[in-house]
């Protein structure tokens, strides 16, 4: 369990590297991507134990729990990588300082959380008057005259000051507007006017002395734990491994061998479950056009370098334990790091980092990594696993404690 949980961590780390050394993609996008990729995937793993199976080929029965672990370290990497990019500047866009698009603007609306809480203190006037020169900078960027500038800046957040001390939403209130400020406006007016609708749809609050609130924002917080570690797909597989674990303390066995549930049924159920996801991937094959064939040729080609290099580390902790794993062990531990999340992953990012774009990691993770893995991988794994366990030296310590 060590052993995968430290993989998968080193491989969410290199996938990002490789990302922003061959592909053009944003940082937030390349540390999201990074995640899936350093987690794993639940339908992949699932198929490999179904060609295992319908082939006769044994693997250790302990592999179902690495699925549950292996899966958490993605979530760690892409959280840690996003939470450094914030700190350095990164907008509410998820643009970087130098990244095309970029807006400090954008840094400062979302720089305001919705609730003040005891972790978070009201901004200082200074900060205030710091907020007004940026919002000035942008609206001389789009083009506003000079004067009309600054007297429609003062409007704006005088505007939101004033509906805070009445207790309301200030961007929403400002967005409103006013009969007084329903008189024929300059271009600069109406730039601020756009300010402040976005001001109202980014939805910050203000504090009791209507001054804008920062946050002094963790790593982690609890709801974001609560998504890492206890979502449902996470909770209903360690629940399994508990219930089967109990069960064998009490000396009774949850399936038995021919089992019409959990055995007969399982290959038909596979089959419907791929040919759903096999539409869904699909579906999302066109978003790869966005990031260039370096993005499409990372999606290809990382699933046989990672699931290689699991099988190597695998191998190396075979001959350190001087035991040989079994050809399905190795199989089953190269799809669990060469495979890519796609059911949790976009649970986390969605919490946790919605600057990231939605399509990209889900048609590299679901439209290339699983359709290849699912159709060329797992029979490619199987052939390296052989040559691991025939030639390896593990193999002839096994042989040799075997004769003795």
């Amino acid at each position: 369990m060590l052993i995968g949980f430290c993989t998968n961590l080193l491989i969410g780390i290199v996938a990002y590297n490789t990302l922003r050394w061959t592909t053009k993609i944003r940082q937030v996008d390349a540390a999201t991507i990074a995640g899936y990729y350093g987690s794993d995937s639940a339908g992949t793993f699932v198929t490999a134990m179904g060609v295992l199976t319908a082939g006769s080929i044994a693997f250790a029965p302990y592999m179902p729990v690495l699925l549950a672990v292996m899966e958490i370290p993605g979530c760690l990497v892409a959280l840690y990588l996003v939470t450094k990019m914030r700190e350095k500047g990164m907008d509410a866009a998820g643009n970087m300082p130098g990244e095309q698009g970029y807006s400090r603007f954008r840094k400062a609306m979302t720089a305001a959380p919705r609730h003040v809480g005891q972790d978070e203190e009201e901004a200082s006037e200074e900060e205030v008057l710091e907020q007004e020169e940026i919002f000035e900078e942008e609206l001389v960027t789009a083009g506003a005259g000079g004067s009309s500038i600054r007297r429609s800046v003062t409007r704006a957040v005088s505007s939101v000051a004033r509906s805070s001390s009445r207790g309301g939403n200030g961007g929403a209130s400002y967005a409103s507007g006013s009969d007084q400020d329903a008189e024929e406006v300059s271009p600069g007016d109406r730039r601020a006017d756009e300010v402040g609708a976005m001001l109202a749809l980014q939805e910050v609050e203000l504090g009791s002395k209507g001054l804008p609130v920062k946050k002094k924002g963790g790593f982690l917080s609890p709801e974001l734990l609560h998504e890492v570690f206890l979502n449902p797909r996470i909770f209903l597989l360690f629940a399994g491994i508990t219930i089967g674990f109990i069960s064998r303390l009490q000396g009774e066995k949850v399936t038995a061998t021919d089992d019409a549930l959990f055995v007969h049924l399982f290959h038909g159920l596979l089959c419907i479950f791929l040919l759903e996801m096999g539409m869904t991937a699909s579906k999302k094959l066109k978003d790869l056009g966005n990031a260039g064939w370096q993005f499409v040729a990372f999606a290809l080609i990382a699933p046989n370098v990672f699931a290689t290099m699991g099988m190597l580390i695998a191998y190396a902790y075979s001959v350190f334990l001087g035991q040989a794993f079994d050809v399905g062990t190795y199989t089953l531990f190269a799809v669990l790091c060469g495979a890519a999340s796609y059911i949790a992953l976009p649970a986390v990012q969605r919490l946790a980092i919605p600057e990231a774009s939605p399509t990209l990691p889900l048609a590299a993770s679901l439209g290339v990594t699983f359709s290849y893995n699912v159709t060329i991988g797992i029979p490619v794994y199987m052939m390296i696993a052989t040559i691991l366990t025939k030639y390896g030296p593990a193999a002839a310590s096994a042989v040799e404690v075997t004769l003795r």
